[in-house]
Formats: C-alpha cells, structure tokens, sequence
C-alpha cells in the first residue's frame, strides 16, 4: 500500500493486507498524534487495509475511534476519540463539543460581552482558523486579522489560505505587512537582529494585533493557542521558575486604559488533537506543514516531553493547567502593574521611552530612535540586549 505522510512530506510504501494500527507501530508512529485518512474519510485504528490502499497520515491529530464504539452523546457510531476524556464521538456530536467546551471558556472567564467586536488573529494553521470558524458558527461579531510575515513559501500558503477561509464564510479579513508597512519580514529580523527569530515573531505578532485592534476600534483580540500550547507554556515557565511569566499566563489578560486591548484564548479547553480534528471534519483547508524557522524552538521540546506523558496517561495535559488554573494561578497574581507611557516612536503603550517592538525595528533597519535624555536610559535600554547605538547619544556636557 502507499503511505503517504505529512510534515515534512513523504511517500513509502509498506506490504499489506493489515490493520493501520500495524502500520502505524511499523512506522514509529503514535496513534495518538495523528489522523488517518483513505478518501478524504477518517479511518479507525482497527480499521484493515489492502494492499492496494492509499492513505495519509496527518500529524498532531487524532487517530478515530475503535471499530464498535459508540458516540458518548448520542451512540450513533463514533469517528473520532477523544481519550483524556474516554469518549468517542461521531462528527455531529464532535463538532457540538468542540463549540461547547469554546463556550464554556468564553462563559467561565467573561472572554467576550454582548455587542463585543472580536479580532481573531489568524495564520493559516488549524487552530486560528478553527477558532474562527466556532466563533462565527456561534453568531459572534468576528473579524479576521492576517500578518504576512515575509517567510517564503509558508507565507504564501497560509495567505492564500486564510483568504479562501474568509471569502467562504464573507468573513471580513484585515491584512498587515510586516515588510510593506513596517520595512522588514521574519527572516530578515532573525539574521541581523539580536533577537531570535521565533522572539521577533511573537514581539511583531503581539505589537500588531494590539495596534491594529486599536486601530479599527476592536474590543478583544482573539488567539487560537489551545491546551498543548498553554501546558508546554507552564511547563517550561515552572522549570525556569519565571514566576513573572507564570503570573501572566491566563485564558485572559484584561484591557488597560493606558492602550492595551482585551486578550483572550477561547481554546484552551481543547487539545491540538481536538483542534485540528475539527478543522477536518469541517472541510477547513489549514497549512498542515510547519513554520521552516521552528526548528530548535524550545517550546517545542516541552510539548515533545508533554506528548510522551499523555500518551501514558492521558488527561495529564489538562489536569496540569486546568490545575493551576483553579490551585496555583492566585498564588503568583499580582495587583502590582508597570505604568505604561506612549512610545516615542510610534505611540503605542510602554514601560519606556520606546517600546520593545520599536527598539528591534530599528535594529533590524539600522536606525537611530530619538537620543535618550540621559546615560541611565542608555544603561536600561543596553541591559535588554540590545546596542545603546540605536539609541544616539546623550549629551554628556
């Protein structure tokens, strides 16, 4: 039979007649980590095939149910399995508790009010658009926000992409370049900043979504990170003990009048298993492949270590977050906040004299910000890694 398998993309071809679970075990493969497709159908892993079968092989989704069992909701025959919640559910039933568990967290953390204007940031991947999706399917006032990050290929997969998502539903999508409107893209950044390239990333991610929702008069910007994000997040924030980090990782962080805009993440309930089983079943066209600028990227190997444990016992995952959220979350809050002042440079809100966004920009473009007024800001500015060059120089007279 030939075997096809995604992310990076490849094509084997292994002897049949025999059970996908045989295979997947030949292979290397964790049932659990992926979706086994034959003609565009999801298929059990007790499912037989013939010698003559094609299937794919989809990473980081799950794998079906057993042969036999039956839907938790309404025991019609089951497609998909949901092990840290020992139940199996047909699509219906699956796509109706994907939205509830969405709604449960909106309602549970006051995510989004009536009359809100919601901001979904989007990427092209499962998880934005599958957000995306369960908040439009549930009548919210949702717009989309797409940042070309300038990386190749990718980039323009998941444009393309996240265009036809919008254009299906008559979605409205907003557009941002990062090399058109703001001078420089993702690989650039990553070879002559100071930063890396996955910290450069998330600082233009996080500064656009903000300005933007601004901007355009949004009340919350949504975030497509889901249960395996947030539990690798807090894994790798305990083990470094970064307790100033473990205080702000919240379903939601709360709008500020000095310029900050609601944050919210409607799927942390759900697994990336859920997530991107529920962008197939309902036709979501996703870039399946990964960022080419992810390779070493830390949090990764703390999702790594997460899968193994789940895979062993599952629910681990969501017993360790959900459990700080309910034990621990108190215990590191804290009603201490920074004043936040405009930024020279661009206006948007800051603990200095320019925001962090700023200070990498003019790196990347070799640029000068406004000289500051004294040698101690010289002195904080340098302590964040980068050169007090960019900044000028003060006058020392």
């Amino acid at each position: 039979m030939r075997v096809k398998l995604r992310n990076p993309d490849r094509e084997l071809h292994v002897a049949g007649p025999r059970k996908v679970h045989d295979v997947l075990i030949e292979l290397g493969v964790d049932p659990d980590t992926v979706l086994v497709i034959r003609q565009k159908a999801l298929i059990t892993r007790e499912e037989r095939l013939a010698d003559d079968d094609e299937i794919e092989i989809r990473p980081v989704i799950s794998g079906g149910s057993n042969p036999g069992m039956k839907c938790k909701r309404c025991r019609g025959p089951a497609v998909i399995e949901v092990r840290r919640h020992n139940a199996s559910f047909c699509q219906e039933c699956f796509e109706h508790h994907v939205r509830e568990q969405v709604r449960r967290a909106i309602k549970s953390h006051d995510m989004i009010r009536p009359g809100d204007r919601i901001l979904v940031a989007v990427s092209g991947g499962k998880d934005s658009l599958a957000l995306w999706d369960v908040l439009l399917e549930l009548d919210y006032r949702v717009s989309g926000l797409y940042l070309g990050l300038g990386i190749g290929e990718y980039s323009d997969r998941s444009g393309d992409v996240t265009r036809a998502f919008a254009r299906e539903r008559e979605a409205e999508l907003i557009e941002v370049d990062l090399r058109a409107d703001y001078g420089f893209d993702i690989p650039t950044a990553g070879r002559t900043g100071s930063r890396s390239t996955c910290a450069v990333c998330g600082l233009s991610k996080r500064y656009v979504f903000n300005r933007t929702a601004l901007e355009h008069g949004f009340d919350v910007v949504a975030t497509g990170h889901n249960l395996d994000d947030e539990a690798a997040t807090l894994l790798g924030n305990t083990l470094r003990w970064d307790t100033e980090y473990i205080a702000r990782q919240s379903p939601v962080l709360p709008a500020r009048e000095d310029g900050m805009v609601k944050k919210v993440k409607p799927l942390y309930r759900l697994s990336e298993l859920e997530t991107a089983a529920y962008s197939f079943l309902r036709g979501i066209d996703y870039v399946v492949e990964e960022c080419p600028l992810v390779a070493g990227n830390t949090q990764l190997r703390y999702k790594e270590a997460m899968n193994a444990i789940e895979s062993r016992s599952p629910g681990t995952k969501a017993q360790f977050f959900m459990g700080y959220l309910d034990k621990a979350a108190h215990l590191f809050s804290s009603e201490d906040r920074a004043t936040l002042t405009a930024c020279e440079e661009c206006g948007q809100p800051t603990t200095g004299r320019f925001c962090a966004f700023c200070r990498a920009r003019a790196q990347v473009l070799g640029r000068t910000l406004l000289a500051p007024e004294d040698l101690q800001t010289v002195g904080e500015l340098s302590e964040e890694v980068l050169p007090a060059e960019l900044y000028g120089t003060a006058d020392r007279s």
